[in-house]
């Protein structure tokens, strides 16, 4: 997978794609990424600047992720307490 462009860059990019003076497949090819890159940071830049429910902006995009992961993680500490707890009870009910 290659390095991320820079914020700056992608911006740059969405202006000059949004400027129109030239078609989008030639900008893309000009800066050296793909079409749908380029579409794909002009859909996102337009989700962005709306307010638009239906999309997601980037900060939310953010958000979700982190979320997403700290769940993962609590779900998998649930999961070592329950089987802890569970080793510890069955230990104390055999007899010795």
């Amino acid at each position: 997978m290659p390095a991320p462009h820079p914020p700056e860059f992608r911006q740059r990019a969405v202006e000059l794609a949004r400027q129109g003076t030239a078609p989008i497949a030639k900008t893309a090819k000009d800066l050296g990424i793909s079409e749908s890159c380029l579409r794909n940071w002009l859909a996102q830049a337009d989700a962005d600047e709306s307010s638009s429910p239906l999309k997601p902006t980037s900060a939310e995009k953010k958000e979700i992720a982190e979320l997403r992961r700290k769940n993962r993680q609590l779900e998998m500490e649930n999961d070592i307490l329950k089987r802890a707890a569970a080793y510890f009870a069955r230990e104390s009910v055999l007899p010795k």
